[in-house]
C-alpha cells in the first residue's frame, strides 16, 4: 500500500451511532494535521497531463454500503456505518487501520433485491466504499455485524485521475470532471462506467487543504 504522510462512558442505545460517527469524522478531520501515515491503495503513475494523470492500481479490498440519496448526503450517511465496522463493530471486534480514500459513485445505482429491509429495493442509492488496509481481503476481513455492509476485492485497474481541493459542491465537482474528460478526449483515451468521487479528508478539514479526486475507469 502506498503510504502518504499527513500531518468510556457507556453509551445509551440511541447515542451509539452518533458517537461512532462523531469519532470517525474527527479521526478523518485530523489526518492532515498529524504526522501519522495513512494508507491508500498502491499505484504507479503511467502518464501525466498538465492537470491530471493516469494511474495503474494494484488490487485492494473494500467495505461498501449502498445508502439512499441525495448524493450530497450519501457520504455522511455511509461513513458512520463503515467507520463502525473498521473500529470494531464486527465479529471478533477486530479493529482495522484507518485508510483512504472513501469513494462514492457519482450517480445512483439500483439497490439489490437482497438489500436490507430498511431500504426499499425500488429506491435509488449511492455506493460508498472504504478501502481496507494492505493484506486484508474479502476472505480474511472480519465479518461485519451490520448486514448492510458488503466486502469486496477490487481487481487491478487503470484509471484517469484529476486532483483538486475546495468545497464538496456540485459545481466544483462538475468543473473538474469536465476538465478530466476533456483531457482524455484530447489524448484519445476512452473511459468506461460512471465517475467516482474520492475523498481523502473529513468535513472539518479546511476546504483549501482537502484532497479530492475524480476517477474514470479506462478500457
Amino acid at each position: 500500500m502506498k503510504r502518504v504522510s499527513h500531518v468510556r462512558r457507556r453509551a445509551l442505545p440511541g447515542q451509539a451511532a452518533w458517537l461512532i460517527g462523531s469519532v470517525a469524522l474527527l479521526a478523518l478531520a485530523i489526518w492532515p494535521a498529524t504526522s501519522h501515515a495513512v494508507e491508500e491503495p498502491s499505484y504507479t503513475i503511467v502518464q501525466r497531463f498538465p492537470a491530471s494523470e493516469i494511474r495503474q492500481y494494484a488490487g485492494y479490498a473494500v467495505a461498501e454500503v449502498v445508502v439512499p440519496g441525495p448524493g450530497s448526503d450519501a457520504g455522511d450517511r455511509a461513513f458512520p456505518i463503515l467507520a463502525g465496522y473498521i473500529f470494531g463493530k464486527n465479529k471478533g471486534e477486530r479493529k482495522l487501520a484507518m485508510t483512504a480514500p472513501v469513494t462514492q459513485s457519482a450517480t445512483p445505482v439500483k439497490l439489490e433485491m437482497t438489500a436490507p429491509v430498511t431500504q426499499s429495493a425500488s429506491q435509488d442509492g449511492f455506493l460508498v466504499q472504504l478501502v481496507l488496509p494492505a493484506g486484508v481481503s474479502a476472505a480474511n476481513a472480519p465479518e461485519p455485524l451490520d448486514s448492510r455492509i458488503r466486502l469486496r476485492d477490487m481487481p487491478p485497474k487503470r484509471i484517469a485521475v484529476i486532483r483538486y481541493s475546495g468545497f464538496w459542491s456540485q459545481s466544483n465537482y462538475d468543473q473538474h470532471l469536465a476538465r478530466l474528460q476533456e483531457a482524455m478526449r484530447e489524448a484519445g483515451i476512452a473511459w468506461q462506467g460512471e465517475p467516482v468521487l474520492s475523498r481523502y479528508d473529513g468535513p472539518m478539514t479546511p476546504w483549501f487543504m482537502r484532497r479530492n479526486e475524480i476517477w474514470l475507469a479506462l478500457d
